[in-house]
This record gives structure tokens, sequence and C-alpha cells, in this order.
């Protein structure tokens, strides 16, 4: 079983929350040359070529910013100055500016000699290339060895991607224990995803509260280096464990607010809940509605479900059972089912199914 997270699996569970009557628990260089396996181009026969939106790299200056009135100007504000620019004295990196504007060939070409050498930051840059078959065919053997040389060179990245493949490819426990080894290493060098991850491992290997306290301090790094995900179950865990530090306990609902505002759908339904609860401070209804009301229309089948019991409650919102009706019919048809939402639905007249049932096609349909 693979025990990485890299999106939204194996999270933190989610702390129960109840509403009376409304909610319920939702179910761096080597002396020694290193030519690696040989890079194969892409049987496409496309040319190495800038993104979309990015100039040619033999294309003439792009016209300038324009002259014109900005928004402040319009409105009389006297403008500050800018600050000075301070000059860049690090050193650039050429390969990696060719790869972030689309231009995976050439940074190949440019990263393969240096990766040879032992760059392990090359080096993990051929790899990402080669894993993701960015402007050539994608070879993952090929990416394995790339990204195990920068593991043994240092790189935390490197280190990352390759103990996320050992995790993937190997069922051997010498490989687990290695990735284990790597993931942590990555983790306290500063990599925000192998922090996470490496929390993740904690749990798994010790479920409960012990595995939660020894996770706490990767998730709390990922979570300040901005991972919803880890956002997402520092708010769990401030929630649940018992005698944890008052400032910690307190910023429950700020880290969930963090991982809503980012996208996670799971986090919005939670925060919904939670503001609609009273849970981790004050309730808001609105806030509560509206965070659910963005959970459901994301797709998630749970949030559209509560947003459904909002309507006939007329919690954060007005009454609407037709709107309430159409939510059930959306989170049924993903395969949630409610009873009482059941209920709800039969004893409503038949022109206001139907009228469900239209405002729940328009919805997936998007029209």
């Amino acid at each position: 079983m693979i025990r990485v997270v890299l999106s939204q699996a194996c999270r933190i569970v989610p702390v129960a929350l109840l509403a009376a009557g409304v909610f319920t628990c939702a179910p761096a260089f080597a002396q020694v040359a290193k030519k690696g396996p040989a890079v194969t181009a892409g049987d496409t026969g496309k040319e190495d070529r800038p993104a979309a939106g990015t100039e040619s790299e033999k294309g003439t200056e792009a016209d300038g910013p324009s002259g014109g009135l900005g928004v402040l100007d319009r409105m009389g504000a006297e403008l500050p100055d800018l600050p000075a620019e301070k000059p860049f004295t690090g050193k650039v990196d050429e390969a990696y500016g060719a790869f972030q504007r689309g231009r995976y060939l050439t940074a190949m070409e440019l990263a393969l000699p240096r990766a040879q050498l032992g760059d392990p930051a090359a080096q993990t840059l051929v790899a990402e290339i080669l894993d993701r078959g960015l402007g050539v065919k994608r070879n993952r053997d090929q990416a394995m060895f790339w990204y195990e040389q920068a593991a043994n060179g240092g790189d935390p990245t490197g280190m990352f991607k390759y103990a996320v493949l050992l995790m993937e490819r190997s069922r051997s426990k010498e490989d687990r224990k290695k990735a284990d080894e790597l993931m942590k290493k990555a983790a306290d060098l500063g990599n925000a995803s192998a922090q996470f991850n490496y929390a993740q491992v904690l749990v798994a290997d010790s479920p409960g509260e012990k595995g939660l306290r020894e996770a706490m301090p990767y998730y709390e790094k990922s979570a300040e280096q901005g991972i919803a995900d880890a956002q997402y179950a520092l708010s769990q865990i401030y929630i649940s464990l018992k005698d944890l530090p008052e400032e910690k306990t307190r910023r429950a609902r700020e880290w969930l607010l963090r991982a809503a505002r980012a996208g996670y759908d799971t986090a919005q339904l939670d925060l919904g809940m939670w503001l609609v609860n009273g849970t981790a401070g004050e309730r808001d209804y609105e806030a509560g509605f509206n965070w659910l009301k963005r959970a459901a229309e994301g797709g998630n089948a749970v949030a559209q479900s509560k947003l459904a019991q909002l309507y006939i409650h007329a919690i954060g919102t007005k009454s609407d059972p037709v709107e309430a009706a159409k939510w059930f019919v959306l989170a049924r048809r993903a395969g949630l089912s409610d009873p009482s939402l059941e209920d709800f639905y039969l004893g409503l007249e038949e022109s206001q199914q139907k009228a469900a049932i239209t405002a729940a096609n328009k919805f997936r349909t998007g029209s």
C-alpha cells in the first residue's frame, strides 16, 4: 500500500461535527561524469516551443507597457515612489529558466551535460522532464535513475521525488525503509511536500494520538509553506488533540480557512459546518452557507447534501424547497443517499420535483 500522499488521499480523518436537527457526521558537481540512460526524443516530431503566452526565443522584444493612466492616477491620488530595485547577485540557472518558460527541449539540452557532471539540481530537472514526458518521450526508468543521482547528491526535491517512486514501484522492505529515510531527510531540509508526506508516514506507522503528535511539527512546517493538505490536517489535529497550548487550538479555524481559500473542497465543506455549528469559534450562518455552497458548486456531494438541508431549514439563507431539492438530486446522482432528504423530496409537489430536476440538469451541463 502506498503511503505517500500527493493530492487529497489518505488524509487525516475529519472531526465529527453535529448540528442538532440539521447536520450529521460527513461519512548540487562530481569529478566523474555520469552519462546515465540515453534520452529519447518524443515521437511527435514537434519542435521545442515556448509555452502559450510566452515570447519566441528568436522573436523580437514585445512592446513595452502602456503609458496610460493607472487607477490611482484617475482617482487623483499621489503615487508613492517605488522602492529601489536590489540587484540580483545570484547565479542564473538558464536550464530552469527555459523549463519555466515551457522550452523543455532547451531545458534538457542545458541541464543534461550538468547532470552528467554530477549537478544535483540539474539531475532533478532532467528527471522531472523525463518523468512527465515534457518535450521528450516519457521514461520513468530513466527518471528514477536521475532522481536517485540527485538524491544521493543532496537535492531535497530529488530526494522527495525518488522516495515517491520507491514507494510506488517497490514492495521490498529495504526500499520502503530507504524511501522513508529519504522523505524524512527531504522534510528536514525544508521541502514542503516531503514534510507533509513524512507526516503522513508517521501517522500511518503509529495510528492514533501518538502518531498525530509525532507528525504535528511536520504538518506545521508544511502548512506554513502553503500546502493546503497540511493546513487541513493541522486544523483537525488542533481541534481534536487534548492538552495542546491554547495558541494552537485558537488557530484551528484559521488553518481550515487557509485550506478552504486554496480551493480544497473538503476544507470548504468542514469550514461551512464549523461556522454553522460554532466549532472552534462563533457561529456565522451566512458565512457557513457560503462556504458550503462553494464546495457544493465545486462538486462535493456531501456539501451538496448539507446545502440542501440549509435551504430546507432557512439557515444562512432563505427557505427554498426547489433549490434544496436540486442539491439533493445532484448529491443523489453522485451516489450519496440521505433518507431524510429523500422523504423531503417525495413530499414535494410534482411541479416542484420537475423544477428541481430541470435545475439540476442545467447545473450539470453548465447551462
